[in-house]
């Protein structure tokens, strides 16, 4: 008897171990060391089109993107029409594809090309409003309306035309067709724009849902304000729109390191920790209607420090069309305004390095996989100093990241307690760095420095 309690105990614990192994994670494996990319198919090539995008992807998965956002490709509303070609966000018809850039065999191929590279692709969904004159405008309860009968605008948008979600028809309609793009054409998941402004309950149904089939779905919301509530089950990712303003701030000197310590503790209250935050220093929506990074962050540098920046803190960093070419203009939203495509940028070489740390340091992973970042102690409030630090029990060893960034356009000295962290590291040029209970730096404007255990 004892014999037989002793083999019970041992084939418990054996199950216990398989079921912590097994244990299913609140987002896609692929997510959590992924960077993603926003594709604007219009300006990224000359021609502007799929087939020409697809040339881009095996450039891009070498880079080390793992995540392509493609912008809205349906067709274009024309009645009240913004410039000349419009806005994607103005859609005509869920189901068709744009012309402009292509055919439904053109995104398939595109599609193919991007899962054979061991690529996913989000589309870019617009639930909130269509096009003025889209058919569903038809359907009586599906828009709101004013005491006129007129359809409502929001904003400035007056090429979009507000949807009713208090309308169960038009709900089912619009489940019916991210299932159409899910199911039937093959597409990883949806970066869901205005997020917020639709309700929630819509999004948990929707989502849910189409978890049944497509369990390793990816989901954005392009909302910060509810972020708690977006991501309990709906969303994976959110927007660090105020942390990218912060990172503005600091590069134009109006606001300081202390002020991004100061946010990091706030957000931790106020998000779940299992939320993915993107960190971005350019989206669409920037670089056309705010400024392109150069223009916004003052100097080359700086937009590499800030680049820098976004991999080491927790969450997703973002690459907006363009700045693996180092595109230094306003992109022209309603018009044909393709990037600059400087090949002999650093920043392709520089995302390509800095993606291969975030996949090579489980310490970088988003949460809630990665590590938590804690505020290494320094003497100068010029510089972001910080570690991650996540021990990895299949390795029995821990990984630990340190890193520096001068958040200021001066030299700076600095001299770090890092009596905790005493080891050997490797910088980016693969440089040995031995680190005892302080070290100083010398750091010229800008300057970034990573460190890290894993060789």
């Amino acid at each position: 008897m004892k014999k037989l309690c002793t083999l019970l105990l041992v084939a418990l614990t054996i199950m216990s171990c398989a079921k912590q192994e097994t244990q299913q994670t609140k987002h896609p494996k692929f997510a959590y060391d992924a960077t993603i990319y926003e594709l604007n198919t219009r300006q990224l090539t000359p021609e502007g089109t799929f087939r020409a995008a697809e040339a881009e992807l095996p450039k891009l998965k070498e880079m080390g993107v793992d995540i392509i956002w493609i912008m809205p490709l349906q067709p274009i509303g024309k009645l009240t029409r913004k410039g000349t070609l419009g806005s994607y966000y103005s859609i005509v018809d869920y189901y068709e594809f744009n012309p402009e850039f292509g055919t439904r065999e053109d995104f398939e191929h595109f599609l193919a090309k991007a899962h054979e590279l061991g690529m996913k692709v989000i589309l870019d969904w617009v639930a909130n409003h269509t096009a003025p004159d889209s058919e569903w405008t038809q359907n009586e309860g599906w828009h709101y309306r004013d005491e006129n009968g007129n359809l409502v605008v929001q904003y400035d948008w007056t090429d979009i035309s507000k949807l009713n979600y208090e309308n169960e028809d038009m709900r089912a309609a619009m489940k019916e067709a991210m299932h159409f793009w899910m199911d039937e054409i093959g597409i990883d998941g949806f970066r869901c724009d205005v997020a917020g402004e639709v309700p929630t309950d819509f999004w948990n149904d929707a989502m849910s849902e189409l978890r049944q089939t497509h369990p390793d779905m990816f989901t954005l919301a392009e909302d910060e304000d509810k972020a708690m509530e977006l991501c309990e089950s709906a969303f994976d990712m959110y927007y660090g729109w105020t942390l990218h303003h912060l990172i503005n701030g600091v590069a134009q000197g109006t606001k300081s390191v202390q002020d991004l310590w100061d946010y990091f503790a706030k957000a931790d209250t106020t998000v779940e920790k299992y939320a993915i935050r993107m960190n971005f220093i350019s989206n669409h929506d920037e670089n056309s209607w705010a400024g392109d990074e150069y223009e916004r962050l003052k100097s080359n540098a700086a937009v590499e420090a800030m680049t820098a920046f976004t991999y080491i803190i927790p969450g997703m960093p973002l690459i907006y069309t363009g700045q693996e070419y180092g595109n230094h203009h306003r992109l022209e939203f309603f018009e044909k305004d393709c990037i600059d495509r400087d090949e002999n940028c650093r920043m392709r070489p520089l995302y390509t390095e800095l993606n291969d740390i975030r996949q090579s340091n489980p310490a970088l992973y988003s949460p809630e996989l990665g590590a938590p970042m804690v505020r290494l102690e320094c003497d100068n409030d010029k510089v972001f100093a910080c570690v991650r630090n996540a021990y990895l029990a299949d390795r029995k060893k821990t990984n630990t990241v340190i890193s520096l960034i001068n958040m200021s356009n001066e030299p700076q000295e600095v001299t770090a307690i890092t009596s905790d962290y005493a080891d050997d590291y490797f910088d980016l040029d693969g440089n040995m760095v031995a680190l005892d209970e302080t070290h100083t730096w010398q750091l010229e404007p800008w300057q970034f420095i990573i460190l890290t255990d894993m060789d």
